[in-house]
């Protein structure tokens, strides 16, 4: 994508005075439950109402949506509320029914950003059109395959163009339902920094009460909104009940959201500030949860140990990987000095969770 291109036009014709907030229920299940949202949704904060129509399921079995009968609800709600309209597309046939539907905006969800060849065919079905297309990140944390997506519809002329960081798929258990690995996106931040950038915080939790929490997170690093998934009765939805918040909720989670203003330079070093420290925030949570990984494996080489009647310190294996260290540390710009007190006090804190595992 090119730095230079002006995709913030779009998002500043809404002249909005607060983020951007995409709402709406995870999918679109009767023409009842999408004309109540969203009128609860109208008189607040959410510009745009979201609802999936196709549903791509992990497995066989599971709700895959409504299909195109959902659109003429989306038209009617559109017609009663004022808000614009927003579903995922996932193939030309999608996008083929959404510009007969008038939706006013179109995603395209993690599962279809990873094939190159699903995104080109979304983008030469919208060539043409002036639909704001947002794109997901990857299910995998790739970067380059989220910059190719958002190339190919730039170079098919779509120009109101935005991307949306959903979390990543992760193997180990954390208390996220996709891990933020917020360090992808602030890089594409950085790469693009005209490009709006919003944040969904329903799927990156899988759990509501966490949404608040990656909300400002996601405000603290300067995103310009955010989708949340919302239903009048979260916990009996058809799909994703444990991330939905109602609408009463969701109004109560953009009302405490601390949004900066930027009105002078001091505003600006203060928003610039929070942004950084935020990121560090990331990175140290990191750094301890890497730290207590590596203990357990020290806990581990502490059984085998035991196990063989083998001394706690080696000191031959010690003096390598602090010779190793020293090097890494100084591609890194890392002096010498901070690298041997830093991992003398990890080899300190090994000693100590295998001294425990052997005189036990």
């Amino acid at each position: 994508m090119k730095k230079e291109e002006q995709h913030t036009n779009w998002l500043d014709d809404f002249k909005l005075t607060h983020p951007l907030v995409i709402a709406g229920p995870c999918s679109a299940e009767t023409e009842e439950q999408v004309l109540k949202i969203a009128h609860e949704l109208k008189d607040s904060d959410v510009s745009i109402f979201r609802a999936g129509i196709w549903k791509p399921r992990t497995r066989p079995g599971g709700f895959e949506g409504v299909g195109a009968i959902g659109l003429k609800w989306l038209q009617k709600a559109k017609a009663q509320t004022g808000l614009l309209m927003a579903i995922e597309v996932a193939n030309a046939n999608h996008v083929k029914l959404a510009i007969e539907h008038d939706i006013d905006v179109l995603w395209i969800g993690a599962r279809t950003t990873v094939n190159p060849f699903a995104v080109q065919e979304i983008a030469d079905a919208l060539n043409g059109t002036n639909k704001i297309v947002l794109v997901k990140n990857p299910v995998n944390p790739d970067l380059a395959l989220w910059i190719g997506a958002l190339e190919r519809l730039e170079n098919a002329g779509i120009k109101k163009i935005g991307a949306i960081h959903r979390g990543f798929s992760t193997y180990e258990k954390t208390k996220y339902r996709n891990n933020p690995e917020w360090q992808i996106a602030i890089d594409l931040q950085s790469r693009f920094p005209v490009l709006p950038l919003l944040c969904d915080p329903s799927h990156i939790t899988g759990k509501r009460n966490l949404i608040q929490e990656v909300s400002q997170q996601a405000l603290d690093l300067n995103y310009d909104g955010l989708m949340i998934e919302t239903h009048i009765d979260p916990d009996n939805a058809w799909s994703d009940a444990a991330q939905q918040v109602t609408p009463a909720t969701l109004k109560q989670i953009i009302k405490e959201l601390r949004v900066r203003k930027v009105s002078d330079d001091a505003d600006d070093f203060t928003k610039e500030m929070n942004k950084k420290r935020t990121q560090i925030d990331v990175f140290d949570t990191k750094i301890v949860e890497i730290l207590g990984k590596r203990m357990m494996i020290a806990e581990e080489i502490g059984l085998l140990k035991k196990e063989k009647n083998v001394a706690i310190l080696q000191n031959k294996r010690w003096n390598e990987v602090l010779n190793k260290m020293i090097s890494e540390g100084e591609n890194k710009g890392l002096s010498e000095e901070f690298i041997l007190k830093l991992f003398k006090a990890i080899h300190q804190e090994s000693i100590s969770h295998q001294e425990k595992i052997i005189n036990n």
